[in-house]
């Protein structure tokens, strides 16, 4: 036994190895000592790379000695009885011999070690090896037979690299455990092996899962792939497939004949897409899976809509005639851009499932982590979690699946706890081409897959124009996610036969290949001639197919000339059933709440577990929050956590995600309280509030805002009764998810009529800390409201219609015209709100106001940073109470406002400025001369309540005061509306910091030095 130990040891250094051998789910794991424990005698069979066979030869006899070579049963029994070094082996008699007459073999000690046998076994071990590494290096998966992954044949399939030649090709071998190419037989003839290797890996599929560090799964790989027999298809199997291939290559010639001229970014050379996605439909449906969520680009999404979730097809045809308008709300989006959700029922499960595809805008990848988050979300209100019954299915193009970065980020959460989806297939449209750009200048990768190596994620590579290895691939595929709950790519290398779209020329770039593509045969054309030639179906009966399908589509050609005007509605890809059937009028809410609730919620949020050990330094934090509770104050994590617990109590579930929240960044929150004694010991007090409470989820997120937000945009648009909130660790570093924002946050109602509640957190303030952890750029989400700064809207019967007149300008611009339901019907007309709070009462009763709302619409919040701890910057109980509601806009109560008449100055401001205004109108003593109000709403412009603070003071200058540089924060956007709230009779002037390519500056002197401009500019009385 110490011999053993010392063999695999020597061996293990001279290969540089450092792994366990062993499957992760048996219950003994053999790890043997890196270091010599004796004198070393080099054994003939002993190189750099036979540790791994070695060890799993001792492996399998430790468990079973007739599971293994006689020859090695013979060498470890001898090595037991402690045979010296060198002389456990004992050549047996010829391979031929031993397998013909099933003879036994002597073991005696001293006899001559045979090494050409031992090299042999070992030869033909690293042969099986590296087919199962590299073979699909040398795959046929192009169907153009264009070079692929541009790797020439690795030396170690050749056969010459291990010294074999062709006398020896019958020589027969065992197979070790680690193949399934035997089916039932234990040996075979070298030749036979290889050519069962070679039909495995190197035809039309190429398997890459070698990598993936759990031998349990990869023999779950290879016994899929590697049993003869394994890609079998009965005759209705082959004829559903040849079927399916119709619908989806005679959709796009419909389009190609009735369309020419169109954009449609059709399918044209991957049409077993469509049947690739109904197989994995098939087989996942079989297995439980009710809910499938799909996210893809625009090539070939007219023909999934269509043929895999259903679309019906005049509805889409409907789409081209660009002289119908939308009945409804929005401005809409190109059709192959836009989403679907439909129930359906599924024939070859015989099951009801749910389909949605999800809208995406032309930023490819940039819809991955939007689908995760929905599936997430519909897993979580199931009480799927295990991902059972809701799962996900992401297509992508090639170029963009190497090409962008937030493919990786939301591969990076598929096994977070809190973010996992338990398994998403990823089918790769692979043109072999990006654009106008080569797969040789698109990426430094063999594969454009290779990413999803990272979370050892299989990848199937397959020839598109080989249907039934795609669907055994996509078989495999769905059995994997359903078994072990993990992503799974499938390759499909195709080619796209047109360009980019359909009016583009490819032959300016890519000459050669689509000199070729214009000669290749479709797919349906030679899959057809092969089935017809094997009697799967007639040519009559191929005929009649087609002749059908294309009834089918004519007919509802003549339907959609019909139809006089569209929906947007008919495209939303996640209904919210019932929530706007409530028939509320609407009105503002109010977010007030009782006391014994406020009380509650505090002292439980300050209170410490029983048995539990809390930071020292946190227990004075715990401290201070009941002592606030019992002076009926609160602080900013005090109102944050009212407004959360008293949602909880409503039966709200509430989210919030985002790097470090659970602490928070400034060291507020602490929503998870960590034991300090015990690892993983750890409690949300926020859970533990009432006996039927909603859950509360609070979970710091990977380093990523593109992906993270993009998942928490998902996951609210599931579920309009919960509060999703996503915080960045600094509001500048919400930048990094801008496609998020821009193509899906701000614009998503108006493009595709999907409301979201979706709240962003995003701390703001200019406190010294330099460029990047200043601003939040609130410039730029001001610049994207759908509101006129030269108009107020006038609504009745909460509807809206703009003033284009100036005699009616004039009547509307008395507060007294504004309607009482003013404020709720420019919420209800907005695309998103943003506030900046500058009191815990407001951001406690804006998140309340998500959830009051009989809608949905994105809030923006500039949360702070020095107020969260600043004794001034508190609110009484008396502002949260019953009764009490989000104020849009704080007027002045204190001096000024009892003589307005001798106000000189009405500075208006937003978030924490205000603070440093209040201090220095005492300091100047200017109480009685100067007014100061806070906008705490920016967007919608509170126009009513601008006009009447500034009517209380007709004698006063206008300001606008803000820490900002004068070309960001609310300046541009608030001036013209102030402007237009007065009639354009009063000004308003600017006080901040003057223009800057900046945000903010470094020098901690020059920063305090512009804050006292700022400060001298607002109190200057004139």
């Amino acid at each position: 036994m110490q011999h053993i130990k010392t063999v695999l040891t020597q061996s293990r250094q001279l290969a540089n190895v450092n792994r366990t051998f062993w499957p992760r789910h048996c219950a003994v794991r053999l790890q043997l000592p890196r270091y010599f424990v004796a004198p070393v005698a080099t054994e003939p069979f002993l190189n750099g790379s036979s540790s791994n066979y070695v060890e799993e030869m001792y492996m399998s006899w430790l468990e079973n000695p007739q599971s293994v070579h006689k020859s090695w049963d013979i060498f470890f029994r001898n090595a037991e009885k402690g045979a010296a070094p060198g002389t456990a082996y004992q050549a047996p008699p010829s391979v031929m011999s031993m397998v013909s007459s099933g003879g036994s073999l002597a073991a005696p000690v001293s006899k001559t070690v045979d090494r050409q046998v031992i090299e042999d076994h070992l030869s033909v071990q690293a042969i099986i090896r590296s087919y199962q590494i590299r073979g699909h290096h040398i795959a046929a998966l192009d169907p153009l037979e264009i070079s692929y992954a541009c790797i020439e044949k690795p030396p170690e399939l050749l056969m010459t690299d291990y010294k074999f030649d062709e006398k020896d090709m019958n020589s027969i071998f065992r197979l070790p455990r680690t193949t399934f190419i035997g089916g039932d037989e234990q040996a075979l003839p070298l030749r036979e092996i290889i050519r069962r290797l070679e039909d495995t890996y190197c035809r039309s599929i190429g398997v890459e899962y070698m990598f993936i560090n759990d031998r349990y799964k990869c023999d779950w790989i290879r016994q899929r792939f590697e049993t003869p027999g394994s890609m079998s298809f009965s005759k209705m199997d082959k004829r559903l497939i040849l079927e399916r291939l119709i619908r989806s290559t005679r959709f796009e010639e419909f389009l190609a004949r009735k369309w020419s001229a169109e954009k449609r970014f059709g399918l044209e050379g991957c049409e077993v897409l469509v049947p690739a996605l109904k197989t994995i439909i098939d087989v996942c449906s079989e297995k439980g899976v009710e809910t499938f969520n799909l996210g893809m680009p625009h090539r070939g999404r007219l023909n999934v809509l269509a043929n895999v979730a259903r679309k019906p097809l005049e509805q889409l045809f409907s789409q081209f005639d660009s002289k119908l308008e939308a009945s409804d709300e929005g401005s809409g989006d190109v059709k192959y851009h836009l989403g679907m959700a439909h129930d359906r029922h599924n024939h070859i499960s015989n099951k009801n499932i749910h389909i949605a595809i999800v809208a995406n805008p032309s930023h490819l990848e940039a819809v991955d982590p939007v689908v995760q988050g929905k599936t997430r979300a519909m897993q979580f209100y199931k009480g799927d979690t295990e991902g059972k019954k809701v799962m996900s299915v992401l297509l992508h193009g090639d170029a963009a699946f190497a090409g962008q970065g937030i493919v990786y980020e939301t591969f990076h959460l598929s096994d977070l706890p809190d973010y996992s989806t338990h398994g998403t297939i990823h089918v790769v449209v692979n043109n072999q081409i990006g654009f106008t750009t080569d797969p040789r200048y698109s990426r430094s990768s063999p594969y454009c897959t290779d990413v999803a190596r990272v979370v050892n994620a299989p990848i199937f590579h397959v020839n598109a124009d080989d249907p039934e290895a795609v669907m055994h691939v996509c078989n495999v595929a769905s059995e994997w996610r359903c078994e072990f709950g993990k992503d799974v790519v499938i390759d499909l290398v195709c080619y796209r036969r047109n360009g980019h779209n359909e009016t583009d020329e490819p032959m300016f770039t890519q000459p050669l290949m689509y000199k070729k593509i214009r000669s290749h045969k479709n797919v349906l054309l030679k899959y057809a001639e092969a089935k017809i030639a094997e009697g799967v179906m007639t040519q009559q009966e191929f005929e009649e197919e087609q002749a059908s399908y294309d009834k089918i589509c004519e007919e509802s050609y003549l339907d959609a000339k019909l139809v006089t005007k569209t929906s947007n509605a008919e495209w939303l890809d996640s209904p919210w059933t019932g929530f706007f059937a409530r028939g509320e009028q609407r009105k503002y809410p109010e977010t007030g709440v009782d006391e014994e609730t406020l009380t509650h919620i505090g002292n439980k949020f300050g209170s410490i577990p029983e048995g539990f050990t809390v930071h020292g330094g946190l227990k004075r934090a715990l401290k201070s929050r009941t002592e606030l509770v019992s002076k009926r104050t609160v602080d900013w994590a005090l109102g944050e956590a009212m407004a959360f617990g008293s949602l909880l109590k409503e039966g709200i579930h509430i989210r919030l995600s985002g790097q470090d929240v659970e602490r928070g960044t400034f060291s507020h929150r602490h929503h998870v309280l960590n034991d300090q004694n015990t690892d993983k010991k750890r409690t949300i007090p926020l859970n533990h509030l009432y006996p039927n409470q909603a859950h509360y989820t609070v979970c710091n997120s990977s380093l990523s805002e593109f992906g993270v937000l993009g998942f928490e945009l998902g996951f609210s648009m599931t579920n309009p009764q919960a509060l999703v909130c996503w915080e960045a660790q600094f509001g500048d570093f919400a930048n990094n998810a801008q496609c998020i924002i821009d193509q899906f946050i701000s614009s998503g109602q108006s493009k595709w009529y999907r409301q979201s509640g979706l709240v962003m957190l995003l701390p703001h303030g200019y406190e010294g800390m330099g460029p990047e952890h200043s601003s939040a750029r609130l410039e730029r989400f001001l610049q994207m409201c759908n509101d006129d700064p030269d108009v107020i809207p006038v609504y009745h019967n909460n509807s809206t219609s703009d003033l284009n007149n100036e005699s009616a300008l004039t009547q509307q611009y008395a507060p007294k015209t504004l309607d009482e339901k003013f404020a709720i019907d420019q919420l209800h007309d907005c695309n998103w709100q943003i506030v900046n709070c500058s009191t815990p009462a407001n951001y406690f009763h804006v998140l309340r106001r998500q959830i009051a709302m009989s809608f949905r619409k994105p809030l923006i919040i500039m949360t702070p940073k020095s107020l969260l701890r600043l004794p001034e910057a508190r609110s009484s109980f008396d502002e949260m109470v019953e009764g009490t509601s989000f104020q849009r806009l704080l007027p002045e109560t204190g001096l000024a406002s009892k003589n307005p008449d001798a106000v000189k100055n009405l500075i208006f401001c937003s978030g924490r400025v205000y603070f440093n205004l209040i201090k220095e109108r005492e300091t100047k003593g200017l109480n009685e001369q100067v007014a100061i109000a806070t906008i705490e709403q920016i967007s919608p412009f509170p126009y009513d309540m601008v006009t009447e603070e500034a009517n209380k003071y007709p004698n006063a200058r206008i300001i606008w005061a803000q820490e900002e540089h004068k070309n960001m924060g609310a300046w541009s956007y608030v001036q013209p509306r102030i402007h237009t709230a007065l009639q354009r009779e009063r000004l308003c002037s600017f006080a901040g910091r003057g223009a800057q390519a900046s945000t903010a500056t470094g020098n901690k002197s020059l920063h305090l030095t512009e804050l006292q401009n700022l400060l001298d500019t607002a109190f200057t009385i004139e």
